[in-house]
């Protein structure tokens, strides 16, 4: 009896030449619906299911594949007497060889216009059987689930064998391919009802569909092994990265920080949290910012970026808003920098970078990160932490002013921009800022007082008349004394401290203006 092989494939890349292999080797091929047609018109013979189990096709092709002819041949192990016995009675063949890829739901959800009835309609049901089926007898049947393994199998085929080591690896990337099917489907499931746990209530399971984009060369530092997951086409994992070396663990870490950050301003051309798109840079140095300001288009906020803090900015990460033009590129030429990621390097700016062959280029449109999880992950020994985002838009109308003075106008829109930056600032953060530009930032310190000396430090005279945001209240009226000495005119914290009073009578004490936002913002 010649051995047999049932192909059903979603993805027909490679199928003729497979098929054709399979052929020379003596192989009988059974297969259904569309696979069979391909064979047909390829004048490769094949066997349908149908023939083949002496049962239709039923439910408009919902059940094709599931029949005891077909997962009996598949599970029935060759050293069990028992199972051929069982082969024997049932007139089963047994099936040596599944070729099997399933319906295309990732790419079915991908489409801006799908709906609930087609995303169903693309779950497969059949196909996840056969291949758990197969790979769990991985023994005696071998399984294809990727027209890239189709050589190597064709090559081992040839040679005579398929060795116990080829079939152990096809199977591990059978029950891949499943899981991140069934991933795919739960993560889209939980997307459309968007149902959290009520209170007291346990959470679903935590499901990841994130397949590897790259090996790194190494983590955070060079004796940590490191790979790269990403959701394709989503988040920065949706980039194009034009010029440079590879991405490195740490660069990921701070693109990511620059890019949470610029996004405060807007994002290729379009609005972030109902304020209006602005022109802006952010540069980033070991995931925190260290210059950020807004300009009339990318050049300028770039040059402002820069020049709040050009020591720091040295080696640093960069994030800009809006289209890279030939007056951005010359100020990214000016001083050595990692990474620079932004909607788009129009041609004359490219042409200009790429006398820096080192500098990492990532193009990253907009709609790469609308498609990206809001959920956000953090591994801890033994597990993860999951959170939403701290993207929510600010809400100015709980925003109270509770010192005497009120904030001028240029006062207030400093505030603004203080506190959208604040909230990228690790904690205790601290930020000085004025006229769209970052001056001073302190970052991670132990004490909020200690945050607060680096930031005015480092604004230096530039701090009389800025502002100054915190990321969490003040226990006790020293910040407020220490930045009022160092000329700071208005401060912006959540409140919330048993001890508010103190601040806020230092404050009318001192001639500052003092609002509180009702929000924390830490980040650790």
């Amino acid at each position: 009896m010649a051995p047999k092989a049932l192909l059903s494939v979603s993805n027909k890349e490679g199928l003729v030449p497979l098929a054709q292999g399979l052929l020379a080797a003596g192989y009988e091929l059974i297969s259904s619906g569309g696979t069979a047609a391909a064979l047909a018109a390829a004048d490769v013979p094949v066997t349908k299911v149908a023939q083949h189990t002496g049962a239709p096709e039923i439910l408009g092709g919902r059940v094709k594949t599931l029949h005891p002819r077909i997962h009996g041949g598949i599970l029935a192990r060759r050293d069990e007497p028992s199972h051929q016995a069982d082969l024997q009675a049932q007139a089963i063949d047994p099936i040596d060889v599944v070729v099997v890829n399933l319906y295309p739901f990732r790419e079915t959800i991908a489409r801006p216009d799908v709906t609930w009835e087609s995303a169903i309609e693309n779950i497969d049901i059949g196909g996840p059987a056969m291949v758990r089926a197969a790979a769990k007898n991985h023994a005696d049947v071998a399984v294809l689930t990727s027209p890239s393994q189709y050589p190597a199998f064709l090559a081992a085929l040839a040679a005579g064998a398929i060795d116990s080591g080829l079939r152990r690896q096809l199977a591990l990337e059978a029950f891949s391919h499943t899981a991140e099917y069934d991933t795919a489907i739960s993560q889209w499931l939980s997307a459309q009802l968007q149902e959290a746990p009520a209170d007291g209530a346990a959470a679903a399971p935590l499901a990841l569909n994130l397949p590897p984009r790259q090996s790194l060369r190494y983590g955070e530092n060079p004796h940590q092994s490191a790979t790269w997951y990403a959701q394709p086409g989503a988040g920065l994992g949706g980039g194009e990265q034009l010029q440079g070396k590879e991405l490195s663990y740490n660069n990921i870490l701070d693109l990511e920080a620059a890019l949470a950050t610029v996004r405060e301003f807007g994002y290729g051309g379009e609005p972030a949290g109902g304020n209006a798109f602005q022109p802006a840079a952010v540069v980033v140095k070991h995931t925190n910012p260290c210059g950020v300001a807004t300009g009339a288009g990318s050049a300028e906020a770039l040059e402002r970026a820069l020049d709040a803090d050009r020591v720091s900015a040295f080696g640093g990460i960069v994030a800009i808003n809006g289209p890279v033009d030939a007056a951005t590129a010359g100020h990214l030429t000016s001083l050595f920098l990692e990474c620079v990621v932004a909607p788009a390097f129009e041609p004359a700016a490219r042409e200009l970078l790429a006398a820096k062959a080192n500098l990492r280029l990532l193009e990253l449109e907009p709609a790469a990160i609308a498609r990206a999880s809001r959920q956000q992950l953090r591994s801890v020994l033994g597990g993860v932490l999951v959170q939403e985002l701290d993207d929510q838009p600010v809400d100015e109308s709980v925003w109270q002013v509770v010192s005497r003075r009120q904030p001028t106008a240029a006062e207030l829109e400093d505030l603004r921009f203080a506190w959208r930056l604040v909230r990228h600032v690790r904690s205790n953060a601290i930020t000085v800022a004025r006229a769209g530009q970052s001056l001073g930032i302190g970052a991670g310190q132990m004490n909020r007082v200690g945050s607060a000396r680096i930031a005015l430090d480092s604004a230096g005279e530039k701090a009389r008349g800025a502002v100054l945001a915190s990321d969490g209240f003040f226990p006790f009226d020293d910040t407020v004394r220490l930045a009022a000495s160092c000329g700071i005119s208005a401060v912006i914290q959540p409140g919330g401290s048993v001890r508010d009073a103190d601040s806020i009578a230092a404050c009318d004490e001192l001639g500052l203006a003092m609002v509180v936002t009702g929000r924390r913002h830490f980040l650790h």
